[in-house]
């Protein structure tokens, strides 16, 4: 079965020589039965006409965020949402600038500023652009943001210089488009289990103990799963974030309900546990609110150990267990001791007490301890492609 049939692509054709390669890349889609929709921007009009473009694609063709028909449609919106990927190319040293910076001002960089959707760049420029420092890092920063990049190949440019620079032939973008699909389809056989976020451990009825975490790298690894074509299910302490759509999301509080929970959703072939889970609970929980007093004394007891439980279970057992540490000194003592105490497959460890990765922060740098080869260090990205890193290496793993 061709798993780019009916597969929705919004192909984004920018103005450079190779803008002439689209039209391939649009017929090779169209005969692998793809819905395809186009946006051409003002520079590509002049390397290929709208009527060729509509003529292969055989539907309208979007080219100004300030046309009144299209934006009384909200094109920008709409085609973001319709879209289940989203192709540039050729992707040009201006519009790799212009994404790199969060710019919209035409309807092709608001549509994908717009868009959550999977973002393949297809880059073509001169070999001095492309060597250029400003190139280099504008791609890093799209890398970090999850940005999918396609070449660009070596050889004879049309101004007359040999180098890389030269984009992507269309039957290897569409190649490269295809395993994109054909991984959702075929990592749909695989359950994955997250946990995220804090548990709360009760006071009395106003007060608790917590652990801080965000909750955001948990999020961003279920994100990854479902996108990968994973059936999801993420338990969440209580987060400032929205609930993930596409998995089955359920919301905890304490350690036990997440314990309780996990359990109501194993059996499965991953589990990743990121939550911050309390290491103690209160021993005599208050059925009605403490009044203050000078002071206070409680006295803990020891927390369910939701990780140990599980990856110690002979029948619930997941395939890949993975476990989170957030460490502030000896990380790699530290995580090799809990690697080894927790009966996990994989550590993933990372050092909170540096600020610029922990907690609220959206980037984060983690070592992965693995149980049978040498340990691995994600250097400092976004979580988003963090997760992204962890899963595909999930898929290695399971496949």
């Amino acid at each position: 079965m061709d798993n780019l049939s009916n597969k929705k692509i919004l192909l984004v054709i920018c103005g450079g020589i190779s803008a002439y390669k689209s039209l391939e890349i649009i017929r090779g889609l169209k005969k692998r039965k793809v819905q395809i929709k186009t946006i051409l921007t003002k520079s590509a009009k002049e390397f290929v006409t709208p009527l060729s473009v509509s003529s292969l694609s055989q539907e309208k063709v979007y080219d100004d965020i300030f046309n009144i028909e299209n934006e009384s449609e909200m094109d920008h919106i709409s085609l973001s949402r319709w879209a289940d990927l989203i192709l540039v190319a050729p992707a040009t040293a201006n519009t790799i600038s212009k994404l790199s910076s969060g710019l919209s001002d035409d309807l092709a960089s608001t549509v994908i500023l717009a868009s959550d959707k999977e973002v393949y760049l297809s880059p073509a420029m001169n070999v001095r652009m492309w060597e250029h420092p400003s190139t280099k890092d504008n791609l890093q920063k799209l890398k970090n943001y999850g940005y999918k990049i396609i070449g660009p190949e070596i050889g004879d440019m049309a101004c007359g210089e040999f180098g890389k620079g030269k984009m992507t032939e269309p039957d290897e973008i569409i190649k490269e488009v295809e395993i994109y699909f054909n991984n959702k389809v075929k990592n749909k056989k695989y359950k994955a289990l997250v946990t995220a976020g804090p548990t709360r451990e009760y006071i009395d009825p106003v007060r608790f103990i917590t652990n801080k975490s965000s909750g955001k790298q948990g999020y961003e690894i279920a994100k990854s799963f479902r996108d990968n074509g994973f059936e999801t299910t993420l338990i969440s302490g209580e987060t400032n974030l929205d609930p993930v759509t596409g998995v089955n999301f359920i919301k905890v509080d304490t350690a036990q309900e997440m314990f309780n929970e996990t359990i109501n959703n194993l059996p499965s072939d991953v589990a990743v546990f990121t939550a911050a889970v309390a290491d103690y609970k209160i021993k005599n929980y208050q059925n009605e609110k403490i009044k203050k007093k000078e002071n206070l004394n409680l006295v803990l007891e020891k927390n369910i150990d939701i990780l140990s439980n599980i990856s110690k279970h002979n029948s619930l057992r997941p395939k890949l267990t993975i476990g989170f540490a957030a460490e502030t000194n000896d990380l790699v003592k530290h995580s090799l001791k809990k690697l080894e105490e927790k009966n996990c497959d994989w550590i993933i460890a990372n050092d909170v007490s540096d600020k610029s990765i922990g907690f609220d922060s959206s980037e984060n740098q983690v070592t992965i301890f693995y149980n049978n080869k040498k340990n691995e260090t994600l250097n400092k990205m976004s979580k988003s492609l963090i997760a992204k890193e962890i899963v595909n290496r999930v898929i290695t793993k399971l496949n």
